[in-house]
């Protein structure tokens, strides 16, 4: 973790979904991360006025682990969601520009975290832009070849909400392979069977590992989704000690 401010330069950026960006920053000092940490962002109007936000890194992360797009140690990439009344994701989503540069500090975390060398089965639960450190974590086993078990149940209003669709289907099929499940909370896909509707429950234990797997658990989304899906989990008998989990916020959290 380094708390010193850095300035990164903005090396590319691509949009995810109408509202989400992703911004692949180099940060000169930068020696990897590890699967699941967050950066601050700080922004300064001309007045002088700052506001600092966490967002949580969406690459891989070095620190032994290659990246599935080889990012370079001094290089990672963070997924915005422009917030409609925020200070500081509307910029970072529609104003930036290549060749901008951002004053960083971090990564930070080492909680919220998964090490390639961790064999634990996984099940990654993630509420709308709280898939953005789980995607980071998805990318981190891929690019070890890992052996661990992992699967991502992702909860989205509609299907123009996922994130990093085309490469999470591609991760399916990796020789690390992902298994993901979607629940729609508001527009199914075209055919589906399914109807949406929020997770439940009932739902969500057909679609989790059992407790009988002793697996650990990443949960991030907003407060409701993270504390319902976390109570529903060690109601059913899994370890409280093996659920992890990360909420939106500001400083200090993940956006």
């Amino acid at each position: 973790m380094s708390s010193v401010w850095r300035v990164a330069d903005v090396v590319d950026t691509r949009m995810e979904t109408p509202t989400a960006r992703t911004i692949r920053l180099r940060i000169p000092g930068l020696h990897g991360h590890l699967a699941g940490q967050h950066v601050d962002i700080r922004l300064t109007a001309p007045d002088g006025y700052q506001a600092v936000r966490s967002y949580s890194i969406a690459s891989g992360g070095g620190l032994g682990a290659l990246e599935p797009h080889q990012l370079p140690d001094d290089e990672l990439e963070l997924t915005v969601e422009e917030l409609a009344d925020g200070e500081v994701s509307p910029y970072l989503v529609r104003g930036l520009m290549n060749g901008d540069q951002l004053e960083v500090r971090g990564p930070v975390g080492g909680w919220f975290v998964w090490r390639p060398g961790d064999t634990t089965p996984v099940q990654l639960i993630a509420g709308g832009s709280g898939v953005v450190p789980l995607m980071s974590m998805a990318r981190a086993h891929a690019a070890a070849d890992s052996t661990a078990p992992f699967r991502m149940l992702y909860s989205v209003r509609a299907p123009f909400s996922r994130y990093y669709t085309d490469e999470l289907a591609s991760l399916a099929m990796n020789s690390a392979p992902l298994e993901v499940d979607y629940i729609y909370t508001r527009q199914a896909p075209p055919g589906s069977d399914a109807m949406p509707g929020r997770l439940t429950a009932e739902g969500l234990m057909q679609r989790v590992l059992p407790a009988s797997d002793s697996p650990t658990f990443f949960i991030c989304g907003s407060t409701p989704f993270v504390e319902a899906v976390s109570g529903w989990l060690v109601d059913a008998g899994h370890d409280p000690a093996r659920v992890r989990t990360e909420r939106y916020g500001g400083v200090g959290g993940t956006p």
